[in-house]
């Protein structure tokens, strides 16, 4: 793009990002849409208003042998909502592209799958990660999310702020997952974090002023999976599996509670 050009689509992109903002898009949808424009712009060159159906329907025809559906329907969503909210045009997207319905069930980790798992994860952060999330059937971003002023030790739960749906609760918290917290939390001690972000020294994660990466977090469980020899899809892992695996698995009065309570929360 010359510099006319990319200083329109820089304009339009701002307001695509603030109509998303006021429109109370959570903050994985925001960069999900924000990168569907991103990347229509740069595969032509050009500002999105300028392209023609008969380009867009090329664009998603490549986009298809390239990506998963997941990824092409997520990019047709977003796409769809800057033609209608910035640049205030309604356009036939279902013609354009349309994935295919499919229905799937997760896959469910068993609870011995899941205690074989947490007893295998080397490092304490992770380890302790996992066993929250588990234990408490919280999704990832929830778990990362969690601070210290989260945790009621006395009633014995955890507030849980903007989960699905923008809504707040309230979990359980398990006597272990509680002892799991206070020994990660006394080896960082972070202020605000539980789970802070682990790059640099000890003082600098003690001071660290986000979160635990989520990328990060998501490849040292699926490496901790495959080396556990699960054959079970962890795409998602572990923002949905472990939920639905949590859901019956009575983890605070079962056996595999008091095995795992057997593994050292005090090493890294």
């Amino acid at each position: 793009m010359n510099t006319k050009e990319q200083a329109h689509f820089d304009q339009l992109y701002r307001l695509h990002l603030r109509t998303l903002k006021l429109r109370g898009m959570s903050d994985n949808t925001i960069d999900s849409y924000a990168r569907a424009v991103r990347r229509v712009s740069k595969h032509f060159d050009c500002s999105p208003d300028h392209l023609t159906t008969e380009q867009l329907e090329d664009y998603f025809s490549k986009l298809v042998d390239s990506h998963s559906w997941s990824t092409v329907k997520i990019d047709r969503n977003g796409l769809q909502f800057f033609w209608k909210y910035v640049l205030k045009t309604d356009w036939r997207w279902v013609d354009i592209i349309k994935p295919p319905k499919v229905s799937t069930l997760p896959d469910i980790l068993t609870s011995t799958e899941i205690e074989r798992m947490i007893l295998s994860t080397r490092k304490l952060r992770y380890r302790t990660f996992l066993l929250v999330t588990y234990s408490m059937g919280l999704r990832l971003s929830e778990a990362l999310a969690l601070q210290v002023s989260d945790i009621d030790a006395e009633r014995k739960q955890v507030h849980i702020r903007r989960g699905k749906g923008h809504k707040d609760r309230f979990v359980p918290l398990p006597d272990l997952t509680y002892h799991a917290l206070q020994s990660l939390w006394r080896k960082h001690r972070n202020p605000c974090w539980l789970f802070p972000s682990a790059i640099g020294s000890m003082e600098t994660v003690a001071k660290a002023t986000t979160h635990m990466d989520r990328g990060g977090a998501q490849s040292a469980m699926k490496a901790v999976v495959a080396e556990c020899g699960i054959k079970k899809s962890v795409d998602s892992f572990p923002s949905t599996q472990l939920c639905h695996s949590s859901a019956g698995t009575g983890f605070k009065s079962s056996a595999h509670s008091r095995h795992i309570g057997a593994c050292q929360f005090q090493n890294d």
